[in-house]
């Protein structure tokens, strides 16, 4: 039997907040599995626009919530000290009952403006990824064991307390969004669930995105079975972001035949990039939850 296969949508946080509750459970009452929020200090397109910060209105929407999972898609490394992330992460575990995905990644080198306007270090590639490990390793650490020490190149701990234990055992579950080679063995390693969209070019073609998804995915599998892990224990999620890949709801018949085509290479979470926040829009999600994605199950 294959992984079950599930279904989330990823919003962003530019709507009143009476809105977003809104549109939260709307998804919610749809049956989709999860929903997802962006993390960054401003929105990248236009930042001078509407945002709110992704960790405290994680905390909200988890209160106006009862069942569906949910998460950032994801964390930016930079924005963060590893601790204080994961003591958010602890207490939404327990606001929400279980129900929190910690996304996180390493961010985008030199394509934010964020780094620009508060003063934050835009680290380089290959330092970007040396802290990514360690925040990982620090995170995992702390929310797995009450008292933790820790002695790495960027990051420390001493007898670092964290308690109450999570409310998911044995911590809330990790995506790691990856892409390049090391961060596919980061993810191999410590990820419950590995994250990719494909490409980092907005107009990539819908094969070049497949072939790429096809490539990592063979890879992160071989990374797990070089550490003696099965593949199995580890989700594959696709983002469906770029203009071109969300052609996947041009029809139902071409949403099907796309799912199946990702599942076929070994993807098992699909998560789509839907600001379909207009009423006269709503249809488009109501059809796809309602007729088309029980019969992919």
């Amino acid at each position: 039997m294959g992984k079950k296969i599930r279904f989330g949508i990823l919003t962003i946080q530019n709507l009143p907040w009476e809105k977003e509750v809104e549109w939260w459970q709307f998804i919610e009452g749809l049956g989709f599995d999860s929903v997802w929020l962006a993390d960054h200090y401003a929105d990248p397109v236009n930042p001078s626009g509407n945002w709110f910060e992704s960790w405290s209105l994680l905390a909200a929407l988890a209160v106006v919530t009862k069942k569906i999972r949910f998460g950032t898609l994801v964390t930016s490394i930079p924005l963060r000290n590893p601790a204080v992330l994961a003591r958010q992460a602890l207490t939404i575990d327990h606001i929400s009952n279980g129900r929190l995905e910690l996304g996180i990644g390493t961010g985008v080198h030199g394509r934010d403006p964020v780094y620009e306007m508060i003063g934050i270090e835009d680290w380089e590639g290959p330092e970007r990824v040396k802290r990514f490990k360690e925040q990982i390793e620090v995170i995992d650490r702390l929310l797995r064991q009450s008292v933790s020490n820790y002695d790495g190149q960027f990051y420390r701990l001493k007898e670092a307390k964290m308690n109450p234990a999570p409310v998911q055992k044995p911590r809330p579950p990790l995506t790691i969004a990856a892409m390049g080679d090391t961060m596919l063995k980061i993810a191999a390693q410590y990820a419950d669930t590995w994250n990719s969209y494909g490409s980092t070019d907005w107009r990539a073609p819908v094969d070049i995105i497949f072939e790429n998804t096809k490539t990592r995915v063979e890879l992160i599998d071989k990374y797990c079975e070089d550490i003696g892990r099965n593949p199995e224990s580890l989700s594959h999620s696709m983002l469906f972001y770029s203009k071109n890949s969300l052609k996947i709801f041009k029809n139902e018949e071409n949403f099907s035949k796309i799912v199946r085509q990702y599942q076929g290479i070994g993807i098992d979470e699909f998560i789509f990039y839907l600001p379909f926040y207009e009423s006269e829009k709503r249809s488009v999600l109501n059809k796809v939850a309602e007729d088309i994605i029980p019969s992919l199950r």
